[in-house]
């Protein structure tokens, strides 16, 4: 009977570990990645595309046409104001200023002559009228000796005329004599040799260009084609930095001079050049190089608390806390942005924050800052209109809400917003809406540019704003999803700053989090198996769109 007991004991134990094994074995076990909070910088930046060029560069041509007879500078020549850099044959305008030469001698002759016959016929005049005074002759002969001094007088100016135009034509041949020697119009190094000796150039249009000569290459510019998505955030004095491929290791600085507002359409995207001075001491930068990627330095935050960016997009699901055996906060049972609707997002990896359409956002539900009725209170108070179906009873208490949850500063915002002309909706709804028919042209119009006194249109736009806005990390403690609420800074699109909240170097924060029910479910649950369908909307844990 012992050895009974025994041997029953043994199997029971040995059923009961099995059985717990069994359990343990198909229990899913959740995979939680983490990393850490940092300090360090932060950068906000914009990246481009450009090209290196000279600051200053003059195309030295000929205003007259000819064979090329000598040229005194080449490549890469440094070359003065005023000096001789070319000569072109002038034997042909020689030859034309001779030929002009005897024009202006027969055309004085000419004058001579005339002034001669007209001395002769006043003397004629004269002794007519003193015949006619004596009755000696008839009237039609005093007429005839009028008539030819005013007609010689008259031939004097013509051949004066004639005098002046032949000077102006040798004139002008000997100015085109000067324009056969080609002079330096700047100091500067000669960059492009466009011609050779013997060559005939024709300048009956267009100017031939000889030279290109840059004014000073220790300056450079690089123009960059910056996108209109990013071009409101670009203001003059930001810094920037570039590489070029001849120079890989190299980190060249400028700063942002101009945003010339004069739109190009590339591959169908709008863009606006930027000219970004540059300078070039050493003289490593060639024009013409290609300057990739320009960074344009937005914001700069040194040493700072910061957080892995895919942390703040980080939203954990229902199925998620049913893995951990923890029950959902409260905020996300509501079905607020951030709650079940999360379903509807990245589903099982975080990512995103879901919107109403299925799209994953960024920061826009409760963990960012978000309410129960679709509201954000921003840090400027809120532009979003809440929802229409409230009560103002409901809508005014959780107007309250809101407010007490912001700083004395965005308080302080937030009622300047209500009390501000010409905003809309501010008595009963509490939000303050953008004008936006008044938009820059508000702000900044010609009549305010004249009386500013600002010389380009650069000087008029204000300087870019603070980037604040609420947002929330998750950290895996005893595993437990603990929410830490923030307010978050610039980023960098690896990292966030955090202006304030309860988060403290060396804590890890949630950035991916796998329930391990994916491999359980039925290839029904995963789209049939098919790649090549999209998986299923509305289900809890699933992926959205």
């Amino acid at each position: 009977m012992k050895k009974l007991i025994t041997i029953v004991l043994v199997l029971l134990a040995v059923g009961a570990g099995a059985a717990a094994y069994y359990m343990r074995d198909n229990r899913p076990e959740p995979s939680v990645t983490t990393m850490p909070v940092t300090r360090g910088d932060v950068v906000d930046a914009v990246q481009a595309t450009g090209t290196l060029e000279a600051v200053t560069t003059v195309d030295v041509g000929t205003q007259v046409s000819g064979l090329v007879q000598d040229m005194y500078a080449d490549f890469n020549d440094i070359v003065k104001k005023g000096q001789i850099i070319a000569r072109l044959d002038p034997s042909l305008i020689q030859t034309q200023i001779e030929q002009r030469n005897a024009s202006v001698i027969r055309a004085r002759a000419d004058v001579e002559r005339l002034q001669v016959n007209l001395a002769d016929a006043q003397r004629k005049l004269e002794q007519a009228r003193a015949m006619w005074d004596k009755q000696l002759i008839p009237r039609d002969q005093l007429d005839t000796a009028e008539m030819n001094v005013k007609t010689l007088q008259s031939q004097i100016k013509s051949s004066d005329a004639g005098l002046t135009q032949a000077n102006a034509d040798l004139n002008s041949q000997q100015v085109n004599l000067g324009h056969t020697v080609i002079k330096s119009p700047i100091d500067g190094i000669v960059i492009s040799r466009n011609v050779d000796p013997g060559q005939t150039v024709a300048a009956s249009m267009n100017a031939p260009v000889l030279y290109q000569i840059a004014a000073d290459l220790t300056k450079m510019q690089v123009l960059a084609n910056i996108d209109e998505a990013d071009v409101g955030k670009i203001r003059p004095g930001q810094r920037v930095e570039f590489r070029v491929d001849a120079y890989p290791i190299d980190v060249f600085t400028g700063m942002v001079q101009q945003v010339r507002l004069q739109p190009t359409v590339v591959q169908n995207v709008v863009v606006y050049s930027t000219v970004i001075a540059v300078p070039n001491p050493q003289l490593k930068l060639k024009p013409g190089m290609t300057a990739s990627p320009v960074t344009i330095e937005i914001a700069r935050k040194s040493d700072v608390l910061r957080v892995p960016a895919a942390a703040t997009r980080f939203r954990p699901t229902e199925e998620m806390f049913a893995v951990l055996n923890q029950e959902m906060p409260a905020e996300l049972q509501r079905g607020g942005r951030g709650g079940a609707a999360a379903g509807r997002g990245r589903g099982n990896q975080g990512g995103g924050q879901p919107s109403p359409n299925g799209r994953g956002t960024a920061g826009a539900g409760p963990e960012s800052g978000g309410t129960a009725d679709g509201a954000s209170p921003a840090r400027d108070g809120g532009r979003r209109s809440p929802d229409p179906n409230l009560s103002p009873e409901e809508r005014q208490r959780r107007l309250e809400e809101r407010m007490k949850t912001m700083t004395p500063e965005e308080r302080e915002r937030f009622q300047r917003m209500r009390e501000t002309p010409g905003r809309s909706d501010r008595s009963d709804q509490g939000f303050g809406r953008r004008d936006m028919s008044r938009g820059i042209a508000g702000s900044v119009s010609a009549g305010s540019a004249v009386a500013s006194g600002a010389a380009t249109i650069d000087a008029l736009f204000p300087p870019l704003p603070p980037v604040e806005s609420r947002g929330r990390v998750w950290l895996y403690i005893d595993r437990k999803l603990v929410p830490i609420n923030a307010r978050l800074g610039i980023s960098d699109g690896s990292y966030t700053e955090v202006i304030s909240g309860d988060l403290k170097e060396g804590q890890e924060v949630v950035v991916n989090f796998v329930t391990g029910l994916e491999a359980s479910r039925t290839p029904g649950q995963q789209g049939g198996g098919n790649p090549l369908m999209q998986p299923q909307r509305g289900g809890r844990g699933g992926r959205g769109r």
